[in-house]
């Protein structure tokens, strides 16, 4: 080989060299995505090809294939989150398209909260479509309840005769119900500008605060049943889903809360002390107990993704510091995706029910997988 072949084969592998260099240091653009929300796609993904046939849930299949009800509205919601996280046109189109199928509409519950979860997907479909008709059927829904407002007893007593839900459940007397419903009435006087709505949403919250919060503990009783019963060592009974429901409530009622509303700095100061409850509850291996004040390490992901969506979404907006916080939040999320099958289907997540229960790694559900969403898009916004 002569010099000037040999110096055009040095300057080839240097080249070759740089361009290997440049490969590694710049992945491809389908890796690009952080990993949690690659994560999250791969949930999301897995759990929108399995719409069509719930043969995978144990219990409650009747609940679960509700397309308004409360358990595919937790996944839709959670599916906004990461369709805003991602941009990925996949999702948007997804629940545009779940959105026109049902007529932007509700199940035959007028009053439960419920029934009116899934209104918070149609004000994120309005909001990114720019239809205002959507919001014809929420408007309908929440006036008719606005003209009629019920005054029953938030205390969990007997079901009518005829059978039916609980008296109570025509107010918010349980604490799945301050996810399901609050951010859907603040986010409606955030879309129309009609302040009635956000206006039910306070009373009918603090009232519910008022009759389930425990102040020495931070954490809410499941409903008034609970207040007086005990686990087998005496503790208390804090179910983790149902606080999980409240803590993730708390984070998309303030989302949506003007800066300026009187009752916001009520809504951070309680965030704030739930939160601090919360880290000190968290098991060994990363997950939160099914019932939280009872030592345990049995995974459960649904209670534990709302957690980590509330902590992750509290360093982001400045209401906690990351220094106290961020250790819970990392090992809370290895723990969620150590949950994730290489499917993309999440296990562990305790099945429908009102109390802490057994949970094994089969079990999916599809509120799980929307906490799951939502914890991934916030996590991939900490720095």
């Amino acid at each position: 080989m002569n010099r000037r072949g040999g110096a055009a084969l040095a300057l080839a592998l240097m080249a070759t060299a740089a361009s290997l260099t440049a490969a590694r240091a710049e992945p491809p653009a389908a890796e690009r995505v952080s990993s949690p929300l690659a994560a999250a796609s791969r949930v999301a993904d897995w759990q929108l090809a399995h719409m069509d046939s719930f043969d995978y849930v144990t219990t409650f299949r009747r609940d679960t294939e509700g397309p308004r009800d409360w358990v595919q509205a937790t996944f839709f919601i959670g599916l906004t989150e990461l369709a805003d996280a991602t941009k990925d046109r996949r999702y948007v189109v997804a629940l545009q398209d779940h959105g026109a199928k049902e007529g932007w509409g509700f199940d035959g519950r007028p009053r439960h909260a419920d029934a009116d979860a899934i209104g918070q997907v149609w004000l994120w479909t309005a909001a990114r479509s720019g239809d205002r008709k959507q919001l014809a059927p929420i408007i309908a829904r929440f006036d008719a309840v606005l003209a009629a407002p019920s005054t029953v007893s938030l205390d969990f007593g007997p079901k009518p005769p005829g059978g039916g839900d609980p008296y109570c459940q025509a107010r918010w007397c349980w604490s799945d119900a301050l996810f399901m419903a609050p951010a859907a009435w603040v986010g409606l006087s955030k879309a129309t500008g009609d302040s009635r709505y956000l206006a039910h949403a306070d009373s009918e919250f603090w009232a519910t605060t008022q009759a389930l919060y425990d102040p020495a503990e931070h954490l809410y009783f499941r409903d008034s049943r609970f207040i007086a019963r005990r686990d087998a060592a005496g503790r208390k009974i804090f179910w983790g889903r149902g606080n999980g429901w409240v803590f993730g409530g708390l984070v998309r009622i303030l989302s949506a809360l003007p800066a300026d509303h009187p009752s916001r700095p009520r809504y951070e100061a309680l965030f704030k002390e739930m939160a601090a409850k919360l880290v000190t509850l968290q098991g060994t291996q990363g997950y939160w107990p099914v019932s939280l004040l009872e030592p345990q390490d049995t995974p459960e992901t649904s209670g534990t993704g709302f957690f980590v969506y509330g902590l992750a979404w509290g360093i982001n907006s400045g209401l906690l510091p990351a220094k106290t916080y961020r250790p819970a939040v990392d090992k809370g999320w290895a723990a969620l995706e150590r949950a994730v099958g290489p499917d993309g289907k999440l296990g562990w997540v305790q099945q429908i029910g009102v109390a802490p229960d057994k949970v094994v790694a089969t079990d999916t559900q599809l509120y799980g997988a929307g906490a799951f969403l939502m914890a991934a898009s916030q996590v991939s916004k900490l720095k």
